[in-house]
């Protein structure tokens, strides 16, 4: 018969009850705010359902009626610099950080509305209504809210998708050497998500000061938590990570308040995250004006033992209690945050004409349609005063490299020049410079607070880059040990990252690196192998570099570390051994966008490509002996392409002839080869040619691998296509 001995974590849970001594001693003023702050919101999103109602609000409109308890508790007492972030159900934390902000966290209850506060409130209904005015001109609605002035990071429409930018924006607080922090808000079903978990690990194990706020109303949209989950505490989440947690009743704010000063002292204390969890009840249905009741998953009953624990009547009825206020001050604090909706509704819709009785939106408050693309990524104006220069031009002296150390040796000299540089992966400290050497030498001159390894857990790591970018006192460099991993962080890199500057209203600089390499013939197959250069290039928001010789490396890495964009930089593991040679000096030169390489001259067929296969076009060239012109691209992204050599080249030859490696589902020649004919058809006086791997990913088996992609064999039948293709002309 074993021994059994019962195990405890030793991480503290516990759950707070305020009581009639803490309203006794709780601030008056504080307690002011509260209920002033709590009628704002209230009467805010009554006004957006009742626009809802009149079919005004075009898209989702979800409420945080019964909610708002929660985050005006754990707001009210935060700095300006203290950050928030939630998800798509985020108006009243939005509002409480924005009002907390313009007013110092003090309202005047017989003067509520300022007019601070009612500018706030009209940028934030004409926001949700899509209008120009609004705090990201539009373009982020109900669902995506972001004032960074007063610490409101952007809610979120991805449900757990805030989580690792908060832990990245928190890893910013601590490394800038201030006492601030962050509060990740999130619901029930966002605490089965991984890259929640994730989010609290990494913040656990780098102590950071990020609150992960569990709002827990019970349901997602009908599905009730403990149908979804053996557990329905989601605080216990912090047993497993060491984090200490907050139980509270989200109904009772100042309860919340006072928990989240207790879990503040530890954050600012630099003792590292915490979790706290409210329980909440939203009153009307996941969206719209309707009770859950009408949808049939909740009773009437329930709605109302809920709805009698409003957290406006219990400030108010503690408040009247302690002889703070009496029943006719509330009515007018009610009275004014209702008059000052009604104030800026009126700003924003009018008289509809054409429909007696009915109101529209002013039409002139609505974006320009020329505004639709303004902001999916920079203008490059902070290259202006870069030192440019291109490789293909210098003529003084070179000195000989590998390039994989030409790698380690920019990344060097610009963490050397600029000490915002933070490099982030898997084992980049380790191994004398990761796995291939490309960070070589970097974790013993910077140390790990700037070259730091990450647990195996892509979807966190990148999500805190991309919380570090957005904050802008840091300049996060993030690998992908294989680019396959993208997909473990595909949210993080496509909907959070390449997507922060637009959706938010096209200030938003993101200046984060992603470095990758691309790695067939080395074996380690299907899921370690492909070329993200197609998947990126048609996904907005991102540059992407893929340099084919070490000179181009230096020059387009220092063009991906001084642009306010998110670059993907492409490496190919067949290059990191090949000896090379970069210009003798310092390593500070930027090769601009929209510069590609003529590698070779020629007049019958413009060959196109990047990366390794540029060496394999060169090769199948001179045995074909077909006079090809071999442009390297260089950059590859569609703000970055060079056109104008391509487009003089075409113009020369009359064919083209795209070579990539890669498989063709993925491809990137797809999307160039269609972005070509419709800027080139006059031209072209035969179909374009591409040159790809096979439709499977590579294999293990050296001989499937072979088969499945592209080297100098298949260039050579491409050309060799092309040449039948000009015998016909």
């Amino acid at each position: 018969m074993p021994t059994t001995r019962m195990l405890e974590t030793g991480v503290d849970w516990v759950e707070i009850t305020s009581t009639a001594a803490d309203w006794k001693a709780a601030d008056p003023a504080l307690l002011a705010s509260m209920l002033g702050q709590l009628h704002l919101i209230r009467a805010f999103e009554e006004t957006v359902l009742e626009l809802a109602g009149e079919g005004l609000v075009h898209g989702p409109a979800h409420s945080s009626i019964g909610q708002e308890g929660g985050a005006v508790g754990s707001i009210i007492g935060l700095r300006s610099a203290d950050g928030v972030n939630g998800s798509h159900r985020g108006h009243h934390q939005f509002l409480a950080k924005a009002i907390t902000h313009v007013s110092s966290g003090r309202l005047d209850l017989d003067a509520l509305v300022s007019s601070e506060i009612q500018t706030v409130l009209q940028r934030t209904l004409a926001e949700i209504l899509g209008l120009a005015q609004g705090f990201c001109r539009g373009r982020g609605g109900s669902m995506h809210l972001q004032w960074f002035e007063a610490g409101a990071l952007g809610t979120n429409a991805i449900v757990g998708g805030g989580a690792a930018m908060a832990a990245g924006n928190a890893w910013a607080q601590k490394h800038g050497g201030t006492t601030d922090l962050t509060i990740n808000y999130f619901g029930d079903g966002a605490s089965q998500i991984g890259s929640v978990l994730e989010s609290m690990n990494l913040a656990a194990a780098w102590k950071l000061p990020v609150a992960f706020f569990i709002e827990n109303n019970l349901y997602a949209v009908s599905t009730k938590a403990e149908e979804v989950t053996a557990d329905p505490r989601f605080s216990v989440r912090g047993q497993g990570f060491g984090i200490p947690a907050w139980r509270v009743d989200g109904m009772d704010p100042l309860a919340v308040y006072l928990a989240t000063e207790q879990a503040a002292e530890r954050m600012r204390g630099g003792e590292g995250p915490a979790i706290i969890e409210v329980e909440v009840y939203r009153f009307f249905h996941q969206n719209g004006p309707y009770p859950g009741s009408a949808f049939g998953y909740r009773d009437k009953a329930e709605e109302a033992s809920w709805r009698a624990r409003d957290p406006l009547d219990r400030v108010a009825s503690e408040m009247i209690a302690l002889g703070l206020i009496d029943q006719a001050g509330v009515d007018a604090v009610r009275a004014q945050a209702q008059s000052a909706m009604v104030a800026a509704a009126q700003e924003l819709l009018e008289a509809d004409p054409e429909a007696s009785g009915k109101r529209r939106i002013r039409a002139e408050l609505w974006p320009d349609v020329g505004f639709v693309n303004v902001g999916v990524r920079g203008d490059g104006s902070e290259l202006a005063d870069a030192t440019v220069s291109d490789p293909l031009d210098y003529a003084a002296t070179w000195r000989d490299v590998k390039f994989v150390d030409a790698v380690a040796q920019v990344m060097d000299r610009r963490m050397e020049q600029d000490d915002r540089i933070v490099v982030m992966g898997e084992d980049v400290h380790r191994l004398s410079g990761g796995t291939n050497g490309a960070t070589k030498g970097l974790f013993t001159k910077y140390g790990g607070d700037r070259v730091v390894g990450t647990p195996i857990s892509e979807n966190a790591f990148t999500g805190l880059g991309a919380g570090l970018a957005l904050d802008g006192r840091f300049r996060p460099v993030i690998e992908f040990m294989y680019p396959d991993f993208m997909w473990v962080a595909a949210d993080q890199v496509f909907n959070q990252i390449g997507k922060a500057r637009h959706m938010f209203g096209g200030d938003n600089a993101v200046p984060l690196v992603l470095r990758t390499k691309v790695a067939m013939g080395s074996g380690y197959g299907s899921q370690h192998l492909m070329d993200p250069a197609g998947i990126f290039a048609t996904s907005p928001g991102w540059r992407i570099v893929a340099p084919s010789t070490a000179a181009d490396y230096v020059g387009l890495m220092n063009a991906a570390l001084t642009l306010q964009d998110p670059v993907l930089v492409i490496e190919h593991v067949d290059l990191y051994a090949v000896p090379d040679k970069v210009p003798e000096g310092d390593l500070d030169y930027v090769l601009l966008p929209g510069h590609a390489a003529i590698r070779r001259a020629g007049n019958d067929v413009t060959v196109i490509s990047y990366l390794s296969m540029v060496r394999h076009a060169l090769e199948a060239v001179e045995q074909t002996g077909v006079d090809a012109e071999v442009i390297d691209l260089r950059w590859l992204d569609r703000a970055s392409i060079d056109w104008d050599t391509i487009g003089e080249s075409i113009r020369k030859t009359n064919s083209v002839l795209i070579v990539e490696q890669g498989a063709q589902g993925t491809s990137y020649g797809a999307w160039l080869s269609d972005e070509i004919q419709r800027r080139f058809f006059d031209w072209l006086d035969q179909p374009i040619e591409r040159v790809t791997g096979s439709e499977a990913s590579p294999s293990i088996s050296r001989v499937l691998e072979r088969a499945a992609i592209a080297r100098t064999e298949e260039v050579v039948a491409g050309l060799e296509r092309i040449r039948t293709g000009l015998g016909q002309r």
